[in-house]
């Protein structure tokens, strides 16, 4: 993530044990020391970042020149040296550890930290209707309903307000809510009169936490949680790790794997400790009179011996993540210790627990994992064969976490990599397997390479086609009936909800993580045993709710119409154009823009930016003006520019100012990109060029051949103009059309996107995205950061042990829920998945019907006896997909057209394509029937047609309604 420096200090011999959870060493650095042999490997990660080794002893005089302090894997005497040292001279301070399925965090950032921004949340920011003069000066809000937010708001600052501009970039002024939602916000009195426009910006105000040392906050630790309980358990979990450091100073070596008695010895320390005393607001100094819990501490001292990449990977990213809060003063550090334990991973039956002689060291580089489950879940986890869809941020962490457990890495197992893009310059800052001579591959081919230098057993094999409804022959009934389990790592709920719909399909268990910035989750979600997935209300997927047509083009009034507008814009001009062109079709060339020949030169493709951006921002808006003046009153007297409609102002252009001159630089460079010409990437070049270009004659500006003010007939003129157009564009080579891609910076995509957005914004006095918002919105993408990316990967490697090592009840899997930025993290059972119920039916979401096509392959009207006899069911509608191939509305006649025909006959006759297609076993058809009510969702009817000759099914629990 760019810190300037690191240094590393460890001079422990690499041995078997670190490879299952140290993903820079290999069977090659055995018995060399562990910071000399990653030195090289954690360098290649970022080539600006100084990245050292210190050989020699951790002195006072030598931690006094860092900023951050983590101590790793050590012991507490250590740790109480270090934690002195750093107080003493104002370094942060930190202690990171696992011990099998538990894991400890400490922070000391002195008593006098400041943090200058607590959340990460952008600032609150509103649209400004009216600023009165006086002292206090009141604020009207264009939303009024979003006066509410502003009570927990201190003070503000402005931009953008014509008139009253002295509060332009002011100092923050305190604000006050007032009970009919306006704002008071000082003295405005001598101010210029307020005429329009301008927002209003929340000033995050700096606060200061205080810590207490590590020799203090042992005996009165102060720990994250989020119910008694939570606190409870995590006071227990200190107390464990006491105690393993105690017997680890009294034996020289940490308790065996499993060993009874090395872990009743580790209880009977446990119970010796002093007691641990209240915190700072909880019972300050008094002891905390609550039992041990034997058997908690019993568990964790067992399995304590293990070293798990999962484990690994959440606690390393948090601490990691406490490390960039301790850099930059962004966001308030844990206080102090966080406690975090996936004993749930164990089975629940104290039977199947592992034997010592299974936990015992193999000499194999899964001795870390073995020491926790034994050689015999091991040996399970190598025969898995697991789909991993999107090798992004997420897929990295996941491929990674997957290599060190050795998932798929022994006879009949490995994983399958589905990714189609292709690395990206932007990729490399949060992607771990990527590396700068990765850029321009596919992800799926580089990220496959990579796990395989991380383990050289694992069976991975990359997959450039995107998982979704064009390449179901490429993913269909064959390719499942090989896959265990599938994990998404998706950046669009729309992805996520196919992926999920192909694993209820095939009963296929599915781990899901996602992440936004510092926020995360991870789920699972298991046939027959959890629900099923469902995305958040708030995550329609693009297109599921487009907002009007009307508003986006003319009236739009949120930052989210005006980015909408932008995305539009760049799909008429750079890809539906090209495509109308070179398609000869006679239509109205809304995007070709104001040109009517065809660019021969980069100036030509400026002069087309120019022209157009008058069109959008300047000569359009008038146009629309003129329309409809800004004193328009409506017959019931209403003024035309009220409510949610914003009276817009036509811009002038400056290429002095960064947007204008943005958009200048994106625009003409995607003209000539779909043109084959060569462009410009030298502002001050194209700043030049445009003083000395002359301003489009507005008579010149053709709406005909531009975009939005197009009319939907065409004169004769229009007509003539149009046709010789076309002929000239049409006499070069095809013209390229341009896919946008939100995560190339190179491409101009974004920069485009983003500064129409925002000139569209200022023409409508809307505050601007940014271009990190931009990004987020228009591509539909939930932004990921290294931290959080590893945070989740790590939740979901713990899911996989239950899911590998099943059957397991429903209490035993955990949704995960986790806020960096606001160090809250919370891990809860999933819900049962719920129960539908018609007539005698009862069934879930993992339900279905279950009907064999026979031979010869039955009938149409068959299977509709079938149905009624065997289930009651009088079907009324039958569909596959969005084909309908019955329903009992149709005339007479036309029912018998299809009743005598074969199911897959009449399927391929609807549909217009082969049924079924090769590898297709099952076909997937929608019910309705008559009684049913609305919200009644049938489980879907699997026609088996089996492979080849129908003689087999798709494998999974061959469970129905009942």
């Amino acid at each position: 993530m760019g810190v300037g420096s690191l240094t590393l200090h460890d001079p422990q011999p690499t041995c078997w044990a670190d490879l299952a959870a140290q993903f820079f060493l290999s069977e090659r650095d055995l018995a060399r020391g562990r910071a000399e042999a990653s030195q090289e490997r954690v360098a290649k990660l970022n080539g600006a970042v100084q990245v050292c080794v210190h050989t020699g002893d951790i002195t006072e005089d030598l931690l006094r020149h860092f900023q951050v302090v983590v101590l790793t894997a050590s012991d507490l005497e250590e740790q109480l040296a270090v934690g002195r040292w750093c107080r003493k001279h104002g370094v942060c301070f930190l202690v990171a550890d696992t011990r099998g399925l538990v894991g400890q965090l400490f922070c000391d950032f002195g008593e006098d930290f400041t943090v200058q921004d607590q959340t990460e949340e952008e600032p609150l920011t509103a649209a400004i209707q009216h600023i009165s003069q006086g002292s206090p000066g009141v604020l009207t809000l264009r939303n009024a309903a979003e006066a509410h937010y502003f009570h927990q708001v201190g003070s503000v600052t402005f931009s953008g307000i014509e008139g009253m501009s002295e509060l332009n970039g002011c100092a923050p002024r305190p604000i006050r809510v007032q009970e009919d939602g306006t704002l008071e916000i000082g003295d405005t009195a001598t101010f210029s009169c307020y005429v329009r426009g301008g927002a209003v910006t929340e000033v995050k105000r700096p606060t200061t936490v205080s810590h207490a040392p590590l020799d203090a906050a042992l005996l009165q630790p102060c720990v994250v949680a989020q119910s008694p309980q939570e606190a409870r358990r995590a006071r227990c979990l200190h107390q464990a790790f006491r105690a393993l450091h105690r017997f680890r100073q009294l034996r020289a070596h940490p308790p065996r794997p499993w060993d009874p008695a090395d872990a009743e010895e580790v209880v009977r320390l446990a119970q010796a400790l002093e007691p641990l005393r209240g915190a700072e607001g909880e019972r300050e100094g008094e002891p905390w009179e609550e039992p041990l819990d034997e058997a908690l501490v019993r568990t964790v001292a067992l399995s304590s011996a293990g070293v798990l990449s999962p484990m690994a990977a959440m606690l390393g990213a948090v601490a990691a993540q406490e490390v960039l809060k301790a850099l930059s003063r962004k966001f308030l550090p844990l206080d102090q210790w966080l406690y975090f334990d996936a004993l749930d991973c164990l089975p629940e039956n104290g039977e199947l627990l592992p034997s010592p002689e299974a936990c015992a060291p193999r000499g194999c580089r899964y001795d870390g994992q073995i020491a926790v489950f034994g050689a015999g879940f091991q040996e399970q986890l190598s025969h898995q064969h697991y789909l991993l869809v999107g090798a992004g941020a997420i897929g990295c962490e996941l491929l990674k976490g997957f290599a060190l457990m050795g998932l798929g890495a022994g006879t009949g197992g490995g994983v399958t990599v589905a990714d189609m893009d292709h690395v990206e310059p932007s990729n490399l800052s949060r992607q771990f397997l990527f590396r700068a001579q990765d850029v321009g591959r596919p992800k799926a081919e580089a990220a496959a390479e990579a796990a395989r230098r991380l383990n050289p057993d694992l069976q991975v094999t990359p997959l450039t086609h995107a998982l979704d409804p064009t390449t179901e022959r490429h993913y269909g009934d064959s390719f499942f009936s090989r896959v265990d389990g599938v994990a998404a790592a998706l950046d669009s709920f729309q992805a996520r909800r196919y992926v999920a719909a192909r694993c209820a399909h095939y009963l296929k268990p599915l781990l899901e993580a996602g992440t936004q910035g510092t926020r995360g989750s991870a789920s699972v979600f298991v046939p027959h045993v959890t629900e099923g997935y469902r995305a958040p209300a708030s995550a329609a997927a693009p297109g599921d709710a487009p907002y009007p047509v009307c508003t986006v083009r003319h009236f739009p009034s949120t930052v989210e119409h005006t980015l909408q507008w932008a995305r539009e814009e760049f799909e008429w001009l750079f890809c539906l154009s090209a495509e109308t062109i070179n398609c000869h079709q006679q239509a109205p060339l809304q995007t070709v823009g104001v040109l009517r020949h065809r660019p021969r030169s980069w100036q030509d493709c400026v002069v087309w930016a120019l022209g157009h951006w008058q069109l959008c921002f300047g000569y359009g808006i008038a146009q629309l003006l003129r329309r409809h003046p800004p004193d328009k009153v409506l017959k019931d007297g209403t003024r035309f520019w009220s409510g949610p409609r914003r009276c817009p102002q036509p811009l002038e252009f400056d290429a002095s100012q960064d947007t204008h001159l943005l958009y200048m630089l994106a625009a003409a460079n995607l003209y000539a990109q779909m043109h084959g010409l060569p462009g410009s990437r030298d502002p001050s070049a194209l700043r030049e060029m445009l003083e000395l270009l002359p301003r489009p004659d507005p008579q010149h500006l053709d709406p005909i051949l531009s975009g939005d003010l197009a009319s939907p007939e065409l004169d004769p003129q229009q007509e003539a103009q149009l046709h010789e157009a076309l002929q000239d564009w049409s006499e070069g080579s095809p013209l390229e059309p341009l896919r946008f891609e939100k995560d190339d910076d190179c491409n101009f995509h974004m920069d485009f996107v983003t500064a129409a957005a925002s000139l569209r914004a200022q023409n409508y006095g809307i505050p601007a995205a940014t271009r990190a918002q931009s990004k987020r919105i228009v591509g539909q993408i939930i932004p990921a950061i290294a931290t959080t990316t590893a945070a989740v990967a790590g939740l979901l490697g713990l899911e996989l042990f239950k899911v590998v090592g099943g059957p397991r009840p429903r209490s035993a899997f955990r949704h995960s829920y986790l806020r960096l930025a606001e160090n809250y993290y919370s891990r809860y059972v999933p819900c049962a998945p719920a129960l539908q119920t018609f007539h005698h039916l009862t069934w879930t979401c993992w339900d279905r019907l279950k009907v064999s096509a026979g031979q010869p392959e039955r009938t149409l009207q068959s299977l509709l006896a079938h149905l009624q006899e065997q289930h009651g069911l009088r079907v009324n509608m039958l569909l596959l997909g969005k084909a309908l191939l019955y329903s009992a509305g149709w005339s007479p006649e036309k029912q018998a057209q299809r009743l005598g025909l074969r199911v897959t006959e009449l399927a391929q006759q609807v549909t217009g394509r082969r049924v079924p297609e090769p590898g297709q076993w099952v076909l997937a058809l929608e019910l309705g029937c008559e009684g049913e009510e609305d919200s009644t969702a049938f489980p879907p009817l699997h026609y088996e047609l089996g492979p080849g000759s129908g003689c087999s099914t798709p494998s999974g629990p061959a469970r129905g309604p009942q």
